[in-house]
């Protein structure tokens, strides 16, 4: 599938510092884009009073994402705790 980044998340990777957790998410960016439909993606849980926003756990970060017409695009990826403020 098609993955595409909003630059928001460029900005939250820079404040990232632990190479373990980026590593993670290189996983399931890739995961991402061999995936043939939402499903097979494990630990994905949908946003509630938003149709197409998903998000996903990595470790003390969430991945926030849209899903829409095949692909993904990939927005936010912040601290557990700031995630509802900032996504979506």
């Amino acid at each position: 599938m098609k993955v595409k980044y909003l630059k928001s998340l460029e900005k939250d990777l820079r404040k990232v510092n632990d190479k373990k957790t980026k590593q993670k998410l290189k996983q399931i960016i890739l995961q991402m884009k061999e995936a043939k439909s939402l499903d097979e993606l494990t630990s994905v849980k949908k946003l509630s009073g938003h149709p197409n926003a998903f998000r996903i756990r990595v470790g003390s970060y969430r991945l926030g994402f849209f899903y829409e017409n095949n692909t993904f695009v990939v927005s936010r990826f912040v601290k557990r705790n700031d995630i509802y403020k900032l996504f979506p």
